[in-house]
């Protein structure tokens, strides 16, 4: 991996980017103190490189809930019977393609992932569980833990304090 240079402008930036990545051009130069072709020349360098990994909307799930149907949170601890490296990137590969899948950790010590799901209700866990614990013959265990109430969610990245 290449080390990247940025300066207190880029940090301040991806600051600012952090909070509202739909701000305007003209606001984020203001806030930064430099000039808008400066700013998105900058920016632009900053998704070039990698540092901004994408520009999403962040949804509401109890907004969604309301608006849709409920909706089921669960952190679930997967430990596989063989951990080869090949049988390692195999469940990875298989849980990252779930749509239902959010967020897919490899862990140590304890179970091998840490998964973040989200499903439309019970059935739908039901189904993925499934698909990607109960078909794989390689998955020794799955835990879930339900969520019963969301008490924080970040997306921030800590960064150097800018002078």
């Amino acid at each position: 991996m290449e080390y990247l240079n940025i300066d207190a402008i880029d940090v301040q930036l991806l600051e600012l980017l952090q909070d509202d990545a739909s701000c305007s051009n003209q606001w984020l130069a203001a806030q930064a103190g430099i000039s808008p072709p400066t700013c998105l020349r900058r920016v632009r360098r900053l998704l070039e490189s990698g540092l901004i990994e994408r520009q999403v909307a962040i949804l509401n799930p109890d907004r969604l809930a309301a608006a849709v149907g409920h909706g089921l949170a669960c952190i679930v601890e997967v430990s596989l019977d063989r951990q080869g490296a090949e049988h390692m990137d195999a469940f990875e590969a298989q849980a990252v393609a779930e749509p239902a899948v959010q967020q897919c950790w490899r862990v140590a010590p304890g179970p091998d992932f840490m998964l973040v799901v989200h499903t439309r209700d019970m059935p739908g866990y039901l189904a993925l569980s499934q698909r990607l614990f109960t078909a794989s013959a390689n998955v020794r265990n799955a835990k879930a833990f339900f969520s019963t109430k969301r008490a924080k969610f970040e997306t921030r990245l800590p960064l150097p304090p800018t002078v």
